[in-house]
């Protein structure tokens, strides 16, 4: 029976990434609600054989990098090592981190690469038992032609070519060894471990195994990960004596109010609602509960821009809000463009994205006995 060999992990995180654009390394980009990083290293971990994950990133990105791992909450994961100016030092510099867990074999991952699948993984670890090193890889399909500024000149035979993925597995000595030894300017540890006389073995690749490196490569994926969220909100107020109506935001005169322990705004009372629901975060009575005698009289655009906030602290952008408020009187076609401009301005929204209407219950009902008024509204938001 073979024996067992402990498998450590190596994700290259230490570029940054300035062809993705962005802004942020791209490894720190959100990718459906995750970083790039994260994913990749989900993936890694995902792997039942692997006993340590070793992650190298630039020193001014080392404690951005240990917080974003510490969320995966696996004590596998150990403290990032800096890496250098190259890929290629700062796979040698997490290789040398990687001496003090003994290992007997690497797998070298790029943090581009977040789909990673664990039968990859499998392929490569098997590959290691006959072989020194192993890489996935995928033939190519395309025609290949040299060419210049003067157009295309002359077809080249595609045969026995391929395109090389991570992670790249090695025997941890072996590699260790090739990357002290190394040339500078490698093209990547496969190359490393060729010029030191070692087999590399090819294994299956996978397509969807894509390395992320331009702004149209995230801009590709934004359907596959979108995240839209619709959250339902209704509400009811019934009338009490009084002057005016507080209503989307907007102040009416009427022959009576609206009872609440806020202004009774029904319409932002649902509205925040929505949002809230849409972000999962309970409902409007849990945040600002009616027994808070800071909330008496309260304009209810404190609600409402509070939901806002909670959907941009949460990564979403509000894409529609629409609300309908159920009641016989006060008439509300003549104000509904005037409380659209509200709702717009309180959210900081274009109007267009803003459906403010009414309806009767044609005198049935609380509504039809002109006891109230009811709102419903639903939000719709969506992951950034």
């Amino acid at each position: 029976m073979q024996k067992t060999r402990k498998t450590a992990g190596l994700i290259v995180a230490a570029g940054t990434g300035r062809r993705a654009g962005g802004g942020l390394p791209k490894q720190f980009r959100m990718l459906g609600g995750e970083m790039v990083l994260q994913r990749a290293a989900r993936a890694m971990l995902a792997f039942e054989g692997l006993e340590v994950l070793q992650v190298v990133a630039a020193p001014e990105w080392l404690g951005k990098t240990d917080e974003a791992l510490a969320i995966l909450g696996d004590t596998r994961i150990l403290p990032g090592v800096a890496g250098g100016d190259t890929r290629q030092e700062s796979v040698l510099a997490g290789l040398e981190a990687l001496t003090a867990q003994t290992p007997d074999l690497v797998l070298i991952h790029d943090a581009a690469r977040p789909f990673l699948k664990t039968e990859t993984i499998a392929h490569v670890v098997k590959a290691l038992e006959t072989a020194p090193g192993a890489v996935p890889c995928l033939p190519l399909v395309d025609a290949l032609w040299h060419g210049g500024a003067a157009g295309l000149s002359s077809p080249q035979p595609r045969e026995n070519l391929f395109r090389a993925q991570t992670p790249q597995g090695f025997q941890f000595a072996a590699i260790l060894a090739a990357h002290r030894k190394a040339a500078p300017g490698m093209l990547d540890d496969a190359a490393i471990a060729r010029a030191a006389g070692l087999q590399v073995a090819l294994v299956p690749g996978d397509a969807q195994n894509i390395k992320l490196t331009l702004p149209e490569d995230f801009a590709a994926l934004q359907e596959r990960f979108m995240d839209i969220r619709c959250g339902n909100g209704f509400d009811v107020h019934a009338f009490c004596a009084g002057t005016h109506v507080t209503l989307c935001g907007l102040r009416l005169a009427h022959d009576r109010a609206l009872a609440g322990h806020s202004d009774a705004d029904v319409g932002l009372h649902a509205l925040t609602d929505a949002i809230f629901g849409a972000l999962a975060e309970g409902d409007i009575g849990q945040w600002f509960p009616p027994s808070d005698a800071r909330w008496k009289g309260a304009a209810s655009d404190i609600f409402l821009r509070k939901a806002v906030e909670r959907a941009r602290i949460r990564g979403f952008a509000i894409t529609h809000l629409d609300c309908t408020l159920i009641c016989e009187t006060p008439k509300i076609g003549p104000h509904a463009p005037k409380m659209r401009a509200r709702v717009a301005e309180i959210c900081g929204l274009d109007i267009d994205r803003v459906s403010i209407k009414a309806t009767t219950s044609e005198k049935l009902g609380f509504t039809g006995r002109e006891e109230g008024i009811a709102a419903m509204a639903t939000a719709t938001l969506v992951a950034q």
